[in-house]
């Protein structure tokens, strides 16, 4: 596993003092940089190939959210390659070294002359390794959407939504999504199926549905074909 330390800072928590899951999830996105970094398979080494690691899917499950100032350890390991894809694993211990979140990603290799997926070549995963799948319950990675949705109001995609791929961080639709839950809504698991991308000044069409513990949020383009589908389930004890 590759990991590296931290602690909670004020810019990464909500109102209540304890870091938010956009917060979790940029650690989960440094991490796995970082360990590409120190690899030497980082953002300007790829850029030279001509190749970029896209995320496919999010499952996020967050068993409790650090506080502010608490040491925590985050860290990430890929399991598997095949084909175009990338399967990889993340998790932040607490101070206590309980396991505070745990996730499991699908990433796409992208050739960005082409815009297409291309083969994971062996100097693009075995510098990774692979290491035992975290035990744990895996979703799908598909997700199904209901067929009664809300529309809300629609919104662009302005500049600090936009990454070094030149596209909206996926990241960011979550924070978009999130917009849509009720106060009293505390995530304990997330999942998200990226679809297509969106750039800069892209029209986002929002789609929302409230069903028991969950929350689905569809950020559609303005044909109505989704950008992503995001999946919120409600912490059962709230």
């Amino acid at each position: 596993m590759y990991s590296f330390k931290s602690r909670v800072r004020y810019s990464e928590i909500a109102q209540n003092q304890y870091m938010d899951l956009s917060s979790i999830i940029n650690y989960f996105q440094d991490c796995s940089t970082f360990q590409s970094e120190d690899l030497g398979l980082g953002v300007d080494v790829l850029k030279t190939q001509n190749r970029v690691w896209m995320v496919s899917s999010w499952q996020i499950i967050v068993n409790r959210y650090p506080k502010l100032g608490e040491n925590i350890t985050i860290g990430t390991w890929a399991y598997d390659f095949t084909s175009m894809y990338g399967y990889r694993n993340f998790i932040i211990y607490d101070e206590n070294n309980e396991i505070a979140a745990v996730a499991n990603s699908i990433w796409i290799l992208v050739d960005t002359n082409t815009g297409k997926p291309t083969k994971v070549m062996d100097e693009n995963a075995a510098p990774y390794g692979k290491e035992e799948k975290f035990d744990m319950e895996y979703a799908d990675r598909k997700i199904t959407i209901p067929q009664l949705l809300e529309s809300k109001d629609s919104f662009l995609v302005v500049k600090s939504n936009i990454d070094t791929n030149m596209h909206v961080n996926n990241c960011e639709y979550i924070k978009m999504a999130e917009e849509y839950l009720p106060d009293d809504f505390i995530i304990y698991q997330m999942r998200a199926d990226y679809k297509r991308a969106a750039v800069l000044g892209d029209t986002i069409l929002p789609f929302v549905s409230y069903q028991d513990n969950l929350c689905t949020v569809v950020l559609a383009d303005e044909s109505q074909r989704p950008y992503v589908v995001i999946e919120f389930t409600r912490r059962k004890d709230t």
